[in-house]
């Protein structure tokens, strides 16, 4: 029941005062709060519960503060604008169907959860009107879902919005002849048994080729038998690793025939409604071997008198939605595929090469229609204004990152030479204001290497380098992140629907995680309100150059939330900054080309705007890019497993010099640094001791003597097992395990958990040297 709360007395009668003598105000209390939210999670924003309860004025400031309370209590969450109950379901969610209920009906799980709880159940209620396939057991799809009244304990119900591609219930492996004849089938999975295969289930497979297989029942006892249903390719050719992971996550990789067919009947942009710009001297940098170019840059100090040291930075983006339209066929499988995704050996494309390596590639010389946005900084890097425009351009130079980079160390070339002092000593100056604003802003700053496989012509692994971090990459890295504020900005403006990149904050639990961890090596972090960038910027000061600073930095990735799509806006707390759309790459990413026909609509720049449709569809096309996201992530990482599996293949028995990656129940993970490759090290074989893991402190102790393995710890490993297909590696420990920091009194709370162990002393085998 609400709470009746008299209001204070008031006097005078100034406009804007309250002239009422008394004021009697209902607010509701702490448990219909909750049961609101509870019942109500696609309208549980701060606003909405305002409106539904009627609050006004002061009641407001006393909701903020309340559900600011709600929160540091654990009682809710925050996700996006929208607050939930702990572990409870967003609006939209990817879910696994997994079963069917005693009436037949589906049974689902949400594909990814974060929470320590349990892992709500959601009842499918029949599909009516849904695109595409019916869904089964065994299928992902997104689904809207409401809080279900159950008694028999089912958290939500959903209703299907789509249903992912359909998988056949069947297995990919590498088909082998024998030397007896036989043929198996060798496993591509790393938890995936062998097979064998009859001669009348061979079909047309030959030695070599990756094919799809459908298991066949069989007895208790030997070799599980499987028929082949379809050959993939040869895994003999230079490419045929990638295809393992574009077949096992089902990533699109065809093209259909009415794509293509609209990618070559399109003809390059004309003049009609588009500024001239194409005297303008934008150049492109990107890797040295890049085929497309959608993005170009180009700086100059602003002439105003009124912003001394100021500088316009202008930023034209590749013209992508003047070709793709709304619910075409090559918008539709742009939209399947999400985004390219990039293997070492091949590219899969978002858009046909007619698109995004011809018509919207911004080539040195040539007429290209882009939507550019022109950006007025002050001397101190704070962005004054900025405005977009749909121009044709003529990129003036096609530069690499090192070539722009030598150019400023003064080793130039015939192409940077003519253009030094007129367009890249003005980028530079450029990036030099620029960066004064980021390093007032703070964004979180890990220092992280990326690696990168180089390849032979024959497709397998020549060497694995660390590219050289250069000012250059970090130019326009800053120069997009700037582009996708102002395009977050302008579209909040005109009150333009759009999709937001967010990055949430680090949630209350991983907070304490971390809090506990930096406690075992002698760093506190104080408790209360919700850490921000420019904290954990002094965490990874503070550990700069010791022992731990690999470590610490491995434990604040980990610490961070994902970054995602959505219609509704959080911000991103990676960047810290407080709206963030995708804008600059729309050739390989669908969020960047929705974007473009927003501000296309909501500026008046066109008829091939974002449709009425797109905007009722945007929750469902966020969880779809999401989803088609973190897939091109998981077959990108498992395709260099693979491949540095291979290289390694020859090399068992060799010892190596690593880093402890992962430390779980079972046992740790070993990062061999020079090939970026990780393999696994059994708890049971680690041997001398009985093993507890110690989720808190990374580590694992040993029972009798305190000592183990941490995090990030320096060892030596010898490889005894790989698994080339599947991309596994086994090592064997050689390092003696060490005293943690923490001491004894890390691990006597070590020893106090109930946590999974390793088999006892007497049953482990012994580590030999």
């Amino acid at each position: 029941m609400a709470r009746r709360v008299s209001g204070r007395k008031t006097s005078g009668k100034t406009a804007g005062q309250t002239t009422q003598a008394t004021r009697t105000e209902f607010r509701p209390s702490r448990e219909e709060i909750l049961r609101y939210i509870e019942q109500n999670p696609d309208r549980s924003g701060k606003r909405e519960i305002a409106k539904a309860f009627s609050l006004k004025g002061q009641d407001r400031i006393w909701l903020k503060d309340l559900l600011r309370e709600l929160q540091d209590e654990g009682l809710v969450s925050k996700n996006r604008k929208r607050l939930l109950k702990p572990g409870a379901l967003p609006n939209v969610v990817v879910l696994d169907v997994y079963g069917r209920n005693d009436e037949g009906g589906l049974l689902a799980r949400p594909s990814e959860f974060e929470s320590d709880g349990p892992v709500p159940i959601v009842s499918i209620r029949s599909p009516r009107g849904v695109k595409g396939p019916t869904p089964g057991i065994g299928d992902r799809l997104l689904a809207k879902v409401f809080p279900a009244d159950d008694p028999a304990g089912l958290a939500y119900t959903g209703r299907v919005i789509r249903v992912f591609e359909k998988r056949r219930e069947a297995v990919l492996g590498v088909f082998r002849v024998m030397r007896d004849g036989t043929f198996r089938i060798e496993p591509v999975e790393r938890r995936q048994p062998e097979l064998t295969i009859e001669s009348e289930y061979r079909g047309d497979a030959k030695h070599g080729d990756l094919v799809e297989v459908e298991p066949l029942r069989t007895g208790r006892y030997g070799v599980p038998r499987g028929k082949v249903i379809a050959v993939l390719g040869s895994m003999t050719s230079e490419k045929a690793v990638s295809m393992i992971a574009i077949h096992a996550h089902d990533i699109p990789h065809i093209f259909p025939q009415s794509a293509l067919a609209e990618a070559d009947a399109a003809r390059p942009a004309t003049m009609a409604g588009r500024e001239d710009w194409r005297k303008v001297p934008l150049v492109t940098i990107d890797p040295a071997d890049a085929k497309d170019h959608d993005d170009a840059v180009f700086a100059e100090p602003d002439p105003d008198e009124r912003n001394p040291g100021g500088v316009i930075v202008t930023v034209a983006i590749a013209d992508v939605a003047a070709y793709v339209l709304p619910n075409s066929a090559l918008d539709r499988e742009a939209l399947r595929r999400g985004n390219s995704v990039y293997f070492p050996d091949r590219v899969v494309p978002m858009l046909p090469e007619r698109i995004s390596n011809d018509l919207c590639s911004l080539r040195e010389g040539q007429n290209r229609p882009a939507l550019a946005v022109r950006m007025t900084f002050s001397a101190e890097g704070r962005k004054i204004r900025h405005s977009f425009h749909r121009v044709m351009m003529r990129s003036a130079a096609r530069l690499s990152y090192p070539q722009a980079q030598a150019a400023i160390d003064g080793r130039l070339d015939e192409t940077t030479e003519p253009i030094l002092d007129r367009v890249l000593r003005p980028l530079w100056n450029a990036y030099a204001v620029l960066q004064r604003g980021r390093n007032a802003r703070e964004p979180l700053e890990l220092d992280l290497p990326e690696r990168k496989i180089l390849l032979k012509p024959d497709g397998t692994v020549g060497r694995v380098v660390v590219p050289e971090r250069l000012e250059a990459h970090k130019l326009i890295e800053e120069f997009m992140i700037q582009a996708n504020v102002a395009a977050a900005e302008s579209l909040e403006a005109k009150r333009q629907a759009l999709v937001y990149r967010i990055h949430d904050a680090p949630s209350l639990a991983k907070q304490e995680t971390l809090r506990e961890f930096l406690q075992s090596i002698g760093m506190t972090l104080a408790r209360g309100a919700q850490l921000r960038p420019a904290q954990f910027n002094q965490i990874l000061k503070r550990v700069g150059g010791t022992d731990s600073e690999e470590l610490v930095n491995e434990v604040v990735l980990r610490t961070q939330s994902q970054a995602e799509y959505s219609p509704g806006n959080i911000g991103h707390f990676g960047l810290n900054l407080h709206r963030y759309a995708h804008f600059t790459s729309p050739i390989r990413r669908y969020a960047d080309l929705i974007v473009h026909r927003a501000l296309i609509s909501a500026l008046g720049l066109g008829r091939d705007g974002i449709t009425p449709n797109e905007e009722a569809r945007l929750d469902e096309i966020s969880g779809l890019i999401s989803a088609a996201e973190r897939r091109a992530m998981a077959a990108e990482r498992e395709t260099i497993d693979r491949l540095v599996a291979g290289y390694l293949a020859e090399r068992k028995g060799e010892a190596f010099e690593g880093r402890i990656s992962g430390v779980t129940k079972a046992g740790l993970f070993v990062q061999l640094p020079e090939f970026g490759a990780d393999g696994f090290v059994p708890i049971s074989t680690l041997g001398g001791d009985y093993y507890i893991y110690d989720e808190s402190t990374h580590s694992l102790f040993g029972e009798r003597t305190g000592r183990g393995y941490q995090l990030a710890d320096r060892v030596e490993v010898r490889l005894v097992e790989v698994a080339p297909l599947a991309g596994a590696l086994r090592f064997e420990m050689l390092s003696e395990p060490k005293a943690l920091p923490g001491g004894k009194r890390s691990f006597h709370k070590a020893k106090k958990r109930p946590a999974a162990r390793g088999k006892r002393p007497a049953a482990r085998a012994r580590r030999s040297r």
